[in-house]
C-alpha cells in the first residue's frame, strides 16, 4: 500500500510537468488539426476593449494611448476602462487620455469591473488587458483573427514578460508554458489564458462571480458550451515582471485564492459537457498541477517509510532531500539549479498557501497589483 502510494503521488508529479507535454506532443503527431490560420472578416467586427483598474493613475494614461495606436479602425473600437474604487486620479486620466467610456464603481474586485465593463460595451467582441500591458502595434487584429470562426469563443495572445534586475524565473517558466499552450490549442483548445491579452465573443461572455478568473473560468466555461479556447501565438504584448521570487509568490499566493470556487464551485471538475480530448488536457495540465502540494508531502512521507524496502527508495528519498536543500538555498546563491528549485517550491507552496487563504477569509473579491510591475 506504501509503495503503491509513493509511486502513483510521484508518477503523476512527473507526469503532470514533463510527461503531459511529451503526451501532447505525440497526440498532435497522430490527429494535428489544421495549423491555426489567419480568419479573414467580410467586414472587421466592433471590438470593446476592456482595462479593469485599480489606483492605476500611473500608467493609465500610457495604457490609453497604447490601445488606441494598434492600427484598428477607431469607429470599430470602444476603449471602455473600469475603475475598481480608485483613490486616486485613475478615472480623470483615463477620461483625458481618450477613453471612449470610463466607469467609476465601488470597490468590489477585478471581475466585477469587467462584468459591469462587459455589461456595458458595444462590442461584438470584448478584448482584456491589464492596465500595465503593452500591446504591439498589430496585437488586436491578430488577437481577432480566430473569431472568423463561429465555433472560436474565446483567445489569448501571448505575454512576454520583461526581464528585472531581480531572481524572479516566472520568464523562463511562462515560456515553458505558452509551449504548452501552443500545444493544447492545436489538439482541443486551451485550458487557462493570460490576464494581459484575451478576448472573448460577447455573445458568449459568461458573467462570473467576484471569486472567478477570466483567465482560468472562461476556457472550459465555454468548452461546456461548445466553444473553442485558443492561443494566437502572433498577438504579442508586454508586462513587467514581478522582481523576486518572494513577490511572485506572494501574486501567485493571491491569484490561487479562488482556486477552490472556481475548480469546484464553477465546476471545473466536473466532466460533464467536456469533450475527451479537453477533459484529458484539463486534468493533466489543471487538476494535477492545483494538486502536487498534496501530492509531494505524500511521496515524501511514504518514500520515508519505505527506507527499509530497498536500495532504489533511499535514492529516491535522496533525491527529495537534495531537491528540498536546492530550494532552501536558493534564497542565498544564486547559481540556476537552486534557483530554479527555489522557484518551482515557492510556486506549488502558493497552490496550497492560497487555499488556506481561502478557507480562513472566505471568497475573495478585493484585487491589488503586484509591486514592482509598474
Amino acid at each position: 500500500m506504501l509503495a503503491a502510494l509513493f509511486w502513483v503521488s510521484a508518477g503523476l508529479i512527473v507526469y503532470t510537468h514533463l510527461g503531459y507535454p511529451l503526451a501532447l506532443r505525440g497526440l498532435l503527431a497522430l490527429r494535428r488539426r489544421p495549423t491555426l490560420e489567419p480568419g479573414t472578416w467580410e467586414e472587421l467586427p466592433r471590438v470593446s476593449l476592456i482595462v479593469a483598474a485599480y489606483d492605476e493613475e500611473e500608467v493609465i494614461e500610457a495604457k490609453v494611448a497604447n490601445a488606441l495606436a494598434l492600427g484598428y479602425p477607431r469607429e470599430r473600437l470602444e476603449l471602455i476602462v473600469a475603475s475598481d474604487g480608485s483613490n486616486d486620479a485613475t478615472a480623470e486620466r483615463a477620461r483625458a487620455a481618450g477613453a471612449d467610456l470610463v466607469l467609476e464603481l465601488p470597490r468590489g474586485g477585478k471581475i466585477v469591473a469587467q462584468n459591469a465593463a462587459a455589461e456595458r460595451a458595444s462590442g461584438e467582441i470584448l478584448a482584456f488587458s491589464d492596465a500595465n500591458s503593452v500591446w504591439q502595434p498589430d496585437a488586436l487584429r491578430h488577437l481577432l483573427e480566430p473569431f472568423a470562426d463561429p465555433a472560436i469563443g474565446y483567445a489569448c495572445g501571448q505575454v512576454r514578460f520583461l526581464d528585472s534586475t531581480g531572481d524572479n524565473l516566472e520568464g523562463a517558466y511562462w515560456r515553458y508554458e505558452m509551449k504548452v499552450r501552443e500545444m493544447e490549442s492545436a489538439l482541443a483548445g486551451v485550458t487557462a489564458g493570460n490576464g494581459a491579452i484575451y478576448a472573448v465573443r460577447a455573445s458568449a461572455y459568461v458573467p462570473l462571480p467576484p471569486s472567478g478568473s477570466h483567465d482560468l473560468s472562461f476556457p472550459f466555461q465555454l468548452a461546456k458550451r461548445g466553444k473553442r479556447s485558443l492561443y494566437v501565438p502572433w498577438a504579442r504584448a508586454e508586462e513587467k515582471m514581478v522582481p523576486t521570487m518572494e513577490g511572485e509568490f506572494a501574486r501567485k499566493r493571491r491569484m490561487m485564492v479562488g482556486l477552490w470556487d472556481i475548480v469546484v464551485g464553477e465546476r471545473m471538475i466536473s466532466p460533464r459537457g467536456y469533450k475527451s480530448l479537453y477533459a484529458f488536457e484539463l486534468f493533466s495540465h489543471r487538476l494535477l498541477r492545483y494538486l502536487t502540494p498534496f501530492l509531494h508531502p505524500l511521496a515524501f512521507v511514504a518514500n520515508l517509510l519505505l527506507l527499509d524496502q530497498g536500495w532504489v527508495y533511499v535514492v529516491t528519498y535522496g533525491i527529495q532531500l537534495v531537491a528540498i536543500a536546492a530550494a532552501i538555498l536558493g534564497g542565498q546563491f544564486r547559481i540556476a539549479p537552486f534557483r530554479i528549485a527555489r522557484y518551482y517550491a515557492l510556486t506549488t507552496l502558493s497552490i496550497a498557501a492560497g487555499l488556506w487563504d481561502r478557507f480562513r477569509h472566505g471568497r475573495p473579491a478585493a484585487w491589488e497589483k503586484a509591486p514592482g510591475t509598474r
